[in-house]
């Protein structure tokens, strides 16, 4: 059930979420309701989520308020309901967010505590979010270095176990194609790239995928 809000929802908010003023009004509801009864878990994974779309979405000088606020609803959501997967998920994915794109400090603060956070997914629920866990681990086993823990074989691994449970993910096979341009497996970067662009729109995550199709677009003419 949703966080009402009159007729609307803040669910139906999130779901206008490339309105950026929707979404930044669904945050704020997500907020108010788990601030409101600290048991409100699907309030509070919902902020986690939320915050992690405006980390990538909103005004640049936005974005890490806001991966850092989803940071701490994921948490909380994972103190809630620590059986359940979509705190830990959230918190590994606003974590994520800060350490590409905020610094090599960031990354070095969330390296253990993303792979933890992700392991405990795949503990609760290898499924969850059609093999999100193992999408994610696959993108942190790519960027973290190698001296580090990151692994090319441990990524691909990953990445092509999350196609396992949704041949048609976008965000997968971009992550995939990436890999692959990076190790000069320029063939098959191809094919991935143009399977993001011919992927039909998903229902739930329409947004993501226009995302994921203009970078597709964008890359492939460069990979040669």
């Amino acid at each position: 059930m949703g966080i009402p809000l009159g007729a609307q929802s803040a669910d139906a908010l999130y779901a206008d979420r490339e309105n950026i003023a929707s979404a930044k009004r669904a945050a704020e509801l997500y907020e108010e309701a788990s601030k409101r009864d600290q048991g409100q878990f699907e309030a509070a994974w919902k902020l986690a989520r939320t915050c992690y779309w405006l980390g990538g979405h909103a005004p640049d000088a936005e974005q890490r308020a806001f991966l850092e606020k989803g940071i701490t609803a994921g948490q909380l959501a994972s103190r809630l309901q620590a059986s359940k997967p979509e705190g830990h998920f959230w918190t590994a994915a606003n974590m994520g967010a800060l350490a590409e794109r905020f610094g090599i400090r960031q990354g070095m603060k969330y390296r253990r505590p993303i792979r933890e956070e992700l392991e405990t997914v795949l503990r609760l629920d290898p499924a969850f979010m059609e093999g999100s866990a193992d999408r994610a681990l696959g993108r942190y086993y790519f960027k973290v270095p190698s001296m580090l823990g990151g692994s090319k074989s441990r990524a691909e691994q990953h990445l092509r176990t999350s196609l396992g449970y949704n041949q048609a993910s976008t965000i997968s096979h971009y992550f995939l194609a990436e890999l692959l341009v990076d190790q000069n497996r320029i063939p098959e970067a191809r094919a991935e790239l143009q399977r993001v662009i011919d992927a039909p729109l998903s229902t739930e995550w329409a947004p993501e995928d226009r995302d994921y199709k203009q970078k597709a677009a964008a890359l492939l003419p460069t990979v040669r």
